[in-house]
């Protein structure tokens, strides 16, 4: 096919220094499972819609879809700390809107709960406490 062309892009977008990769790598390393989700085994994900400006700073981030947990908070949190290349466009400022899932997938192992039930001494008056252990088999 001679004469083919190239689409020239008219519009230069914010990009995240390093690509996509780069992007999936720092997002992975900057999440923190929040404590509450962990305990009530919530996994799921969280899609974040944001603006990113011409000057690379990333405004205006808010919830599509939350998990709840803690997990919306930590997902706004991470989505706060990316910062883009800076773009030129013939003298526009422009604003870009973007949308993010960030997953949450609980560590893989098997933990389950093991409670012994108490037994009251007929001597004392005070209530017992059951005995709980708590394993975690990493797969």
């Amino acid at each position: 096919m001679a004469g083919f062309q190239k689409k020239r892009q008219f519009l230069n977008t914010p990009k995240f220094p390093g690509g996509s990769e780069a992007f999936k790598a720092f997002i992975a390393e900057n999440v923190q499972y929040p404590q509450t989700a962990l305990a009530a085994g919530v996994e799921g994900s969280v899609v974040v819609e944001y603006d990113i400006l011409d000057t690379g700073e990333v405004k205006n981030a808010h919830i599509l879809k939350g998990l709840g947990h803690g997990c919306d908070e930590e997902a706004l949190r991470v989505i706060g700390l990316l910062q883009f290349e800076r773009v030129k466009n013939r003298g526009l400022r422009v604003k870009m809107t973007t949308k993010t899932s960030i997953n949450f997938k609980l560590p893989a192992g098997i933990r389950y709960t093991y409670s012994e039930a108490a037994v009251k001494a007929p001597d004392t008056a005070e209530e017992p406490k059951p005995v709980v252990y708590e394993y975690t088999i990493n797969l």
